[in-house]
């Protein structure tokens, strides 16, 4: 028998263009039931004699409402409704939900296939294991190639742009090409803001990538993000598959060594439940349509603009590090690479090099670069003993 709210829902189903033998199958009744409520314009009128009261029949506007913002989660709604005075168990509950699962808008989603080398989806995703014998939160960014379904992704221990940038461009190395276009979520390291018309206001320093790449940078709809659902779901095979069986790592570098491992002998000889193919064999397919990799690989290195002192040092996070002393006053280029290096740039010329230095460490300093600075502290200016006999100063 049909309640009030399965009305409700047969009118939400009905406006999004649901058949009615559709919304008799999601509810778990006869079509003619739906076609009987649709003729009335209402639930039945009046209860059956024997209809069976239940615990949970005051509380199901409040779960109905959970369900509508999103919530179908059976425990989660249990908790809930016993803060509000339910005293029943967790099997009506449950039982209640179950026949209103198919509701759920995302099984409404169109699945978008792509062909062979057209896109590939980049997402972030997070976990925490033990690192160096500590638990610790890593970040993992995942990029997947939407025709073959091949995937790559590596750890790090932040999800900024140039770890953004670095995980792309380590994906195009795995693949061995590139795809035409990347679809991105609008995180701001590399969407700034979308405009009117479906426009989009990249980050310079993204557009300067795909250009080095050759590939059309392509951002989500806001509020959107199942967009790129086959890398979301990626990221959860990553979380329930390779942070289960891996649980501990020496650091980072043996993260990621286990990962690319595990990605060859796992993750591409998986058969896919889409496509029910293997990944790998699908991918060679998709290998011939990816673009070439450029000669030259991008410097994913964060770049900041420092001022030299008057002692030829500049500060770069919490230590100083030298620089030739006829920069003496002059703004710098500083690149800092993700493994720990400092480059400094006059203009387009490189004019140092350094290893990130720990303040306990001391400074970092290249002799030869203050050697003229010292040549002209220490000059002296000598003058003929002459001068002092004619004032008397010397015996």
């Amino acid at each position: 028998m049909l309640k009030k709210e399965d009305w409700m829902d047969i009118k939400a189903q009905l406006e999004k263009g649901f058949y009615q033998k559709d919304i008799a199958n999601r509810l778990g009744v006869h079509p003619k039931t739906v076609s009987r409520a649709l003729a009335r314009q209402g639930a039945p009128v009046g209860v059956r004699p024997n209809a069976h009261k239940s615990k949970l029949d005051e509380f199901k506007p409040f779960v109905d409402e959970l369900l509508r913002e999103g919530v179908w989660n059976a425990k989660v709604i249990l908790m809930e409704c016993r803060q509000r005075g339910y005293t029943g168990s967790y099997s009506v509950v449950r039982d209640y939900i179950h026949p209103k699962r198919p509701l759920r808008e995302s099984k409404a989603t169109v699945r978008y296939e792509t062909e062979p080398g057209h896109q590939m989806q980049n997402d972030w995703g997070a976990v925490t294991v033990q690192v160096g014998g500590s638990p610790q939160k890593v970040h993992f960014t995942v990029n997947t190639l939407g025709y073959s379904r091949r995937f790559h992704f590596w750890c790090a221990e932040k999800e900024d742009a140039e770890h953004t940038y670095e995980g792309i461009i380590r994906a195009f190395e795995y693949f061995g090409g590139v795809p035409k276009e990347v679809l991105v979520d609008n995180q701001k390291s590399l969407v700034i803001h979308h405009h009117i018309r479906d426009a989009v206001h990249f980050n310079e320093r993204f557009l300067d990538l795909a250009g080095h790449y050759g590939f059309m940078p392509r951002a989500c709809r806001p509020y959107r993000a199942r967009t790129k659902g086959k890398d979301e779901r990626m990221v959860g095979y990553i979380k329930g598959n390779f942070f289960v069986r891996y649980r501990r790592f020496d650091g980072f570098e043996h993260m990621n060594l286990l990962a690319e491992q595990w990605l060859k002998e796992e993750a591409d000889q998986r058969i896919h439940g889409t496509v029910k193919e293997v990944v790998a064999q699908r991918f060679l397919r998709e290998v011939p349509t990816l673009g070439a990799l450029p000669a030259a690989r991008y410097d994913t290195s964060y770049r900041e603009q420092r001022m030299v002192h008057w002692d030829g040092y500049i500060d770069v996070q919490g230590n100083r590090y030298s620089v030739p002393s006829f920069l003496c006053g002059k703004q710098v280029t500083v690149r800092i690479s993700l493994d720990g290096r400092l480059a400094v740039y006059a203009g387009d010329i490189k004019v140092a090099d350094h290893v990130l230095r720990s303040a306990r460490e001391g400074w970092g300093t290249v002799a030869d670069h203050h050697y003229a600075l010292w040549q002209h502290t220490f000059q002296v200016q000598r003058r003929d003993l002459s001068v002092y006999e004619e004032v008397g100063l010397c015996s």
